[in-house]
C-alpha cells in the first residue's frame, strides 16, 4: 500500500461504493480502442478522433457524433454489431492496477459496492470475467433509460444497496461518468484526473485511504 495522502472528503461518512467498470475497475483500455479504431474506418471516421472520446460514452453516443447522417434505427443496429465484437474480444483485459487492493479493503472494513457501467450486462460478464473480477452487484446500461452522464444509473445503484446515493463515493476515470456521479449527488473519486471530490492515482491509493479513515472488521 502507499502511504495515504490527507484529504478533504469524510470517507467516515461514505455508506457505499459505486465503481465504473472500464478504465477503472478494469483495464480495457486496449480491447476499448482497437475496436472503435476498427468502426471508425469502416464508417471512414478518423480513429484518433474516435478514440479520443469514446471512453466512458454509450456507443450510440459515439456513433451519433460522428455519423450524425444515421437514422435512430440504423444507430442501434450499428451498436448492436460493435456489442458483439466487444463481447466476444477480451484480448488484453486485465484487473486495473490496485483492483484487488480495493475488493480486499471493502471487505475487511464491511462496506458495501456496486459496479455501475455504461457497458450492457452481456459486455460487462465477459470484461469482468476476463479480468478476474468478482462483484457483489452490477448495473449495466440495459437497466436504465439513459446511460452515463444520466444519473440514473447511478441512483439505481445506490437503490440496489438499500443506501441514500448522496452518501455514496463514485469512483470514475471520465468526464461522462464523472458528469453522472455529480448529478446523482454522490461524491467522487476521481482516477488520474483531479476534477472530483478525491483525485487518486490509482485504486491503491483508494484502498489505503478507506483503510486509514475506517476501523476494519
Amino acid at each position: 500500500m502507499t502511504a495515504p495522502r490527507l484529504t478533504d472528503v469524510d470517507l467516515t461518512d461514505v455508506v457505499a461504493l459505486l465503481v465504473d467498470m472500464d478504465g477503472t475497475l478494469v483495464d480495457s483500455d486496449a480491447a476499448v480502442e482497437r475496436l472503435w479504431r476498427r468502426w471508425a474506418l469502416e464508417h471512414d471516421v478518423d480513429p484518433d478522433a474516435v478514440v479520443a472520446v469514446c471512453h466512458g460514452a454509450t456507443g450510440e453516443e459515439t456513433m451519433r457524433r460522428f455519423r450524425p447522417d444515421l437514422s435512430p434505427a440504423e444507430l442501434v443496429a450499428e451498436n448492436q454489431v460493435h456489442l458483439r465484437r466487444e463481447t466476444a474480444d477480451t484480448d488484453g483485459i486485465v484487473a486495473a492496477v490496485g483492483a484487488a487492493e480495493l475488493i480486499d479493503a471493502l471487505a475487511r472494513i464491511g462496506l458495501p459496492w456496486a459496479v455501475v457501467t455504461n457497458a450492457d450486462r452481456g459486455l460487462a460478464r465477459a470484461r469482468l470475467a476476463a479480468a478476474g473480477v468478482e462483484v457483489p452487484e452490477l448495473v449495466t446500461v440495459d437497466e436504465v433509460e439513459l446511460g452515463k452522464p444520466d444519473p440514473a444509473s447511478y441512483r439505481l445503484g445506490a437503490a440496489r444497496l438499500g443506501v441514500d446515493v448522496e452518501r455514496c463515493l463514485v469512483v470514475e476515470d471520465s468526464g461522462t461518468g464523472i458528469a453522472a456521479g455529480r448529478a446523482a449527488g454522490a461524491r467522487i473519486a476521481s482516477l488520474r484526473r483531479d476534477d472530483g471530490d478525491l483525485p487518486v492515482a490509482d485504486l491503491t491509493e483508494l484502498a489505503a485511504l478507506l483503510l486509514t479513515a475506517r476501523p476494519s472488521h
